[in-house]
């Protein structure tokens, strides 16, 4: 295959994107298609970039760009956010349309699932009103020989006048075939059919084309019936990038008009033509298909639904959803001890040979502290920590992602979410959330609505990030699962943790309703969301893309803000105030509150401290409690557990901190992200203080409580 690939970057939606051409003669392509059909997978196999792709919609939300050759011909693809429309009601379908009509593409590649082609036909029809320069990858034909599905590509070529190529391009068959031929229209300029509206509107459009034509400068590769089909619904705002001052058009303006005026005597007013345009794209759509897709039924096919009654179902669907989740907690439980235990011990090791050095060289003590003791063991005890769980979890959570079963579990919240007032789609954003917040609210981009979008955001952080699983696992274990015998220790801590997981899953529907009724009213959106069918995961991609997009990038986000925080540790561990630490000292000032909430002093400075990194909460506890210098490590859960009952825990300390655990202030690295989502310093603080106040109210309630019932021991 005569194809060579390397990639070249991203850019986010807010921003234009730059291409990157290696050569001067390099050709642009955008690579479009509905969301779920494939089309990151194209882009990765011609270009050999790792875009995080996956078996549910709504992956792509920002443009990506790579390069690959084709018979020594440079060619830069440009992978749009998935979209069923170009009607633009979404951030994604906005970006699309705004790169297809405004960018430097020369030609699209259009990615369809050719198990459902008809219902892709829809977002072809609309850019073939854009450019002709089109060419029809029917993606997932390997899938559709599966299901017993047969399409006549080359009847559907001569149909709709543009290259159609079937493609597998998991296995990359039909891909340099995909290339050469979308180069084809490069040379050769396609003629597909116009699609015929009902006749008022092609009268209209027969009006308008005239006057638009001539207002389009040479250069403009815009169709001018799309444009005038743009005028006509009203929406010359995304005409803006044409620079033409359309209220100076005093002509144009009477000729539209009259346009809507007949219109309205013919039964269709201007506020349903988007309706009837896209009814009659619809209509086109399964006439189409009628002609070129036949199939008949297939074990896959009858498979799929006989699972999605399980899956789906009302009194089935949720049991199972909270089994598996409880199964993914017990592996990661039960499989990261050991793997933690021998990266500490090496790291550790390291630290050791690292002191040895300074001593050697002379260097004077308070340097080597800060560095080894202080920032070197910051560093370590996070990648011991955070590397083994997210090594596990990270590719479990894709071998569900790839398999096709988070759809299913959105489905399945969608009613709930419904009832607090916000998106079904939430539902996907609280499953990123589980690997790391930060990502969660990154993937709250795929929510339509802004505010449901806000509400997405404020509440991702109440559901307990990979940082802070450790933690919980580990009071969860020395208080509550350790009274049981050794071999069902991890799988009472997993059962335990599971409960904590749906009671703040219960939390974000609560706030989400308040927030729905206060602050951020407004009716719940309705969404359309693809069921895709059910896939053979494939393992090795599975392990490359967990553990290089998901591992080792929140390891590294993690890393960079956890080494600095080391460095302020050690100098409030090792700075005194007459005969007090500065870390004392700011515990004994915090130990009021920390009563008040049923926790400590000690506590709360470990969770303040442990902003930038939630993995070093325990180990600023051990460090505070013993006045020791530096992070300190413990050699079992029980002798963790004997120290802290020396130091005053209780059952009711655990529950409390368990609580406050589950429900605190995000990480800095989080923060970060909502402010560069948000844009807003404003929402940020509001998503800093609402699971804050929460968390302490509920320490507050629980600690009354239990005083109140004199039960507390």
């Amino acid at each position: 295959m005569g194809l060579t690939a390397s990639s070249t970057g991203k850019a986010a939606l807010d921003h234009p994107l730059i291409l990157r051409r290696e050569r001067p003669d390099d050709r642009v392509f955008a690579l479009a298609g509905n969301p779920n059909v494939g089309k990151s997978t194209v882009f990765n196999q011609l270009t050999g970039m790792n875009q995080h792709t996956g078996n549910w919609p709504g992956k792509t939300v920002a443009n990506a760009q790579g390069r690959c050759e084709q018979e020594s011909q440079g060619v830069i693809l440009v992978d749009l956010p998935g979209t069923y429309s170009l009607m633009a009601h979404s951030a994604e379908e906005e970006t699309a349309r705004d790169f297809l009509c405004f960018g430097e593409a020369e030609g699209v590649i259009v990615v369809c699932d050719a198990t459902c082609l008809e219902r892709n036909l829809n977002l072809v029809f609309q850019i073939l009103e854009i450019t002709p320069r089109v060419t029809l990858c029917l993606n997932l034909m390997d899938e559709a020989r599966r299901k017993r599905i047969q399409i006549d590509h080359t009847r559907l070529e001569q149909q709709l006048g543009i290259p159609v190529v079937p493609v597998s391009a998991r296995s990359g068959r039909g891909l340099e075939e995909l290339l050469t031929r979308a180069l084809g229209t490069l040379e050769t300029l396609p003629v597909p059919p116009a699609v015929r509206y009902p006749l008022p509107i092609e009268r209209s459009l027969e009006h308008l084309t005239p006057a638009v034509a001539p207002l389009l400068s040479s250069g403009c590769s815009l169709s001018p019936r799309w444009v005038s089909l743009k005028l006509l619904m009203g929406e010359e705002a995304c005409l803006s990038p044409l620079g033409i001052d359309w209220e100076q058009e005093s002509a144009l303006l009477e000729t539209r008009q009259s346009c809507w005026e007949e219109l309205r005597q013919n039964g269709i007013p201007p506020s349903q033509l988007p309706d009837r345009i896209t009814a009659a794209l619809v209509m086109r759509a399964e006439e189409l298909s009628r002609e070129t897709v036949h199939s008949e039924s297939s074990p896959a096919a009858e498979r799929d639904r006989r699972l999605d009654r399980i899956l789906t179902n009302r009194w089935t669907g949720t049991p199972i959803m909270l089994l598996l989740l409880g199964v993914v907690f017990w592996l990661t439980i039960q499989g990261a001890n050991l793997p933690s235990q021998l990266l500490a011990d090496g790291l550790f090791w390291v630290q050791d040979r690292l002191s040895e050095f300074f001593r050697w060289a002379n260097a004077p003590e308070w340097l080597r502290g800060l560095l080894v003791d202080g920032c070197y063991r910051t560093l370590a005890w996070v990648v011991a920590v955070m590397l083994p769980p997210m090594a596990i979890f990270f590719p479990l959570f894709t071998l569900l992602e790839d398999f096709g079963y988070l759809p299913r579990v959105a489905f399945n919240l969608d009613h709930h979410f419904r009832k607090a007032k916000t998106c079904g789609k939430q539902a996907l954003t609280i499953c990123m959330g589980f690997g790391c917040n930060a990502a969660g609210v990154t993937g709250c981009r795929i929510i339509d609505s802004p505010r449901e979008r806000l509400i997405a955001i404020l509440t991702n952080s109440f559901v307990p990030c990979n940082g802070r699983l450790p933690t919980l696992i580990a009071v969860l274990a020395m208080f509550f699962a350790g009274a049981v015998a050794a071999p069902y220790q991890s799988f009472l801590s997993a059962l335990m943790l599971t409960g904590l997981i749906l009671f703040s899953v219960l939390l974000t529907f609560w706030i989400s309703r308040l927030l729905s009724q206060t602050v951020l009213k407004g009716m719940p959106s309705a969404f359309a969301l693809e069921l895709p069918p059910y896939r053979r995961p494939q393992i090795g991609r599975i392990l490359i893309r967990s553990l290089f997009d998901r591992t080792l990038f929140v390891l590294g986000r993690a890393a960079a803000v956890a080494a600095p925080a080391g460095i302020l540790l050690w100098l409030l561990a090792n700075l005194h105030s007459g005969d007090q630490t500065l870390l004392q000292l700011c515990a004994d000032f915090l130990d009021p509150l920390g009563q008040l909430l049923g926790l400590d002093g000690v506590i709360l400075l470990a969770f303040i401290l442990a902003f930038p990194a939630n993995e070093i909460v325990i180990p600023i506890l051990l460090m505070t409690y013993l006045s020791a210098g530096s992070l300190m490590d413990y050699t079992s859960l029980s002798s963790l557990q004997a120290l802290l009952a020396d130091q005053g825990w209780t059952w009711v300390t655990a529950v409390s901190f368990l609580l406050f655990c589950l429900i605190h202030w995000p990480c800095s690295t989080t923060c970060l992200t909502i402010k560069k989502e948000t844009g807003s310093w404003k929402w940020t603080a509001a998503a800093f203080f609402l699971p804050t106040a929460l968390g302490m109210l509920l320490c507050f309630l629980f600690h009354s409580a239990v005083q109140l019932l004199g039960i507390g021991g």
